[in-house]
């Protein structure tokens, strides 16, 4: 952000400097102990911890200037006062990005946003320096934090948007200016706060009016909420349907985890070896592929982009343990990414163990929910389920004989290799609150010694 000054941030946020200083800002931090020289320090009240006693360390390590809503005593050195940091933070972020002319490709979706956010920028940087968001920093504190990263080097930013309520998409849109939209999944996630699907639609596609018209809207054409979209930009679609423009077909799931494909696009096709477990990974592949042509890349760089794909965190990684096959999907969980993972579980060999734990957020219906997920289990032909959670016991009781139900995570985990055989495909999946990762570390230590 080094063409923002601190003097001109203090203007367009409204604020009162403390110190006058015309020295360009970094980036905005908001843990002093990783504040660089340079870096604007935004000083958060949070529930256990006031940033505002850090300004001075802050400060001290060289940054340029805090945001702060009050001064602590003997803090000398430039501080911007506002009323509240967090809308003088968008406004200054906002304003940052309104001067710059790269493309920035805006992500969201109920699922598979921080897959989607690694592939696109995984086939961008084939060609292009690309900022990313990093890890799954996608809310109002990490969009403004990533937009401050932007340099004049970067010749692309993949931004990742995630929201959990409505009017959240207009502040981070309002900041980010995406010139490209892409749309994964309108689903099942947060209608504690959203009410239904089409809560969800209307609060993502809020990002649609702070872009520009001559911008491109790339959306999943299988997903029926999706292909309801209407809007000035140019819209394309993707997915496996025969109507999407951009289109997977041939799709093989390769008994290393790996899945190959053929993705075409007007004319066009190439070849996808995607080097990740699961047919959500098609998606991803389309999505990486669709921005990579729409942006120009040629076909090889397309290819080779999804090939270089690396998958992040806990999200569906596979390991052969030698005693079992693993997929470690810790991260999250919601109905539509638990379906998702049973259906790419019944195409690894061996018996069929799911390690569930409950979906979060889910609202008044969070019950039947996880009672059909339970269902769908079944009638998929999971052999067997282990879970533990409030909700996870409709779930079990859906399952009857071929569940087991754990009043506690530790009973869980002590009971996994009874119940877990050399040779079995297990699945740990759950959302990220009820901390499933144990399970997963133990059933990777297993050896089947006694």
């Amino acid at each position: 952000m080094k063409t923002m000054t601190v003097s001109r941030a203090a203007a367009i946020c409204g604020g009162r400097l403390t110190q006058y200083s015309d020295a360009p800002i970094g980036r905005a931090i908001i843990d002093s102990r990783q504040v660089q020289p340079g870096d604007m320090f935004v000083a958060y009240r949070g529930e256990n911890v006031d940033g505002h006693r850090f300004i001075a360390k802050a400060l001290e390590a060289g940054a340029a200037c805090c945001l702060a809503e009050y001064l602590p005593e003997d803090v000398s050195g430039p501080v911007i006062l506002a009323d509240d940091v967090q809308a003088a933070l968008e406004k200054i972020c906002a304003e940052y990005r309104r001067g710059l002319s790269i493309p920035v490709i805006g992500i969201t979706g109920s699922v598979g946003k921080t897959t989607a956010k690694e592939m696109i920028s995984s086939v961008l940087e084939q060609r292009m320096n690309v900022l990313k968001t990093e890890g799954n920093l996608n809310n109002q504190i990490g969009v403004p934090m990533t937009v401050s990263r932007i340099e004049r080097e970067h010749e692309a930013a993949v931004i990742e948007m995630g929201i959990s309520g409505f009017g959240e998409m207009t502040a981070l849109a309002r900041i980010a200016q995406p010139t490209v939209a892409v749309f994964t999944v309108i689903g099942h996630a947060h209608l504690e706060f959203l009410h239904d699907l089409e809560g969800v639609f209307r609060a993502k596609t809020e990002m649609l009016a702070f872009m520009p018209e001559d911008g491109t809207v790339i959306y999943n054409g299988d997903d029926a909420m999706l292909c309801k979209l209407a809007c000035p930009q140019k819209l394309v679609s993707y997915g496996l349907g025969e109507d999407c423009a951009v289109k997977a077909a041939d799709i093989e799931q390769l008994t290393d985890g790996r899945i190959r494909c053929r993705i075409s696009y007007n004319g066009r096709s190439i070849k996808a070896e995607i080097p990740a477990y699961g047919q959500h990974m098609v998606y991803a592949a389309l999505e990486g592929a669709a921005v990579g042509f729409v942006m120009g890349l040629s076909d090889e760089e397309i290819e080779r982009g999804i090939a270089a794909y690396k998958t992040v965190g806990r999200r569906g990684v596979v390991t052969d343990t030698g005693f079992v096959t693993l997929v470690d999907d810790c991260y999250n969980a919601n109905p539509d990414s638990m379906r998702c993972a049973v259906d790419s579980l019944m195409k690894l060999p061996g018996r069929h163990v799911c390690v569930l734990s409950d979906m979060r957020e889910m609202g008044e219906g969070s019950a039947q929910m996880h009672r059909e997920l339970g269902e769908y289990a079944l009638n998929k032909g999971v052999d067997l389920v282990m879970a533990y959670g409030p909700m996870s016991k409709y779930l079990t009781e859906a399952m009857g004989s071929r569940a087991v139900y754990f009043e506690t995570k530790a009973a869980l985990v002590a009971a996994l290799p009874e119940y877990i055989k050399k040779g079995d495909s297990v699945l740990v999946k759950a959302s990220l609150g009820m901390h499933l990762e144990p399970a997963a570390d133990a059933i990777k230590a297993m050896t089947g010694e006694k």
